[in-house]
């Protein structure tokens, strides 16, 4: 990539960002992906896959998609491709918001492995 290509874009306001700038890598995903955690097991194998995009929430122990440049498209269709309840979806960035007040409205119950355990072994 062309560094030079950064002084090419204008600094007086007069264009909008697009999200093709060569600043931002060039290319934004059509879709965002959102996992449902309220059909989440905490299974762990999208957080294996695409670390990046995908965190397990410690209270609960369900997953999350925190960043949606965190991974290639091809490591989040594999994520998508083998969660084992098909939680996780591509959907319109316009929805996020709307899920994720879907999601706040939820009550979950803690996943048996969610937060650490305080209790020791004896020795």
């Amino acid at each position: 990539m062309d560094p030079s290509l950064a002084f090419t874009i204008p600094t007086d306001g007069s264009s909008r960002p697009t999200g093709l700038e060569p600043l931002l890598g060039g290319v934004l995903r059509e879709k965002a992906v959102w996992v449902d955690e309220s059909v989440c097991i905490g299974c762990r194998y999208c957080a294996n896959v695409c670390p990046n995009t995908f965190l397990i929430e410690p209270d609960f122990g369900r997953s999350r998609a925190v960043r949606q440049d965190g991974d290639s498209t091809q490591h989040l269709q594999e994520a998508i491709d083998t969660c084992p309840v098909s939680c996780i979806h591509w959907v319109n960035y316009e929805q996020l918001e709307q899920l994720r007040q879907y999601l706040a409205e939820q009550q979950f119950q803690a996943l048996g492995f969610a937060a650490p355990s305080r209790r020791r072994r004896p020795k």
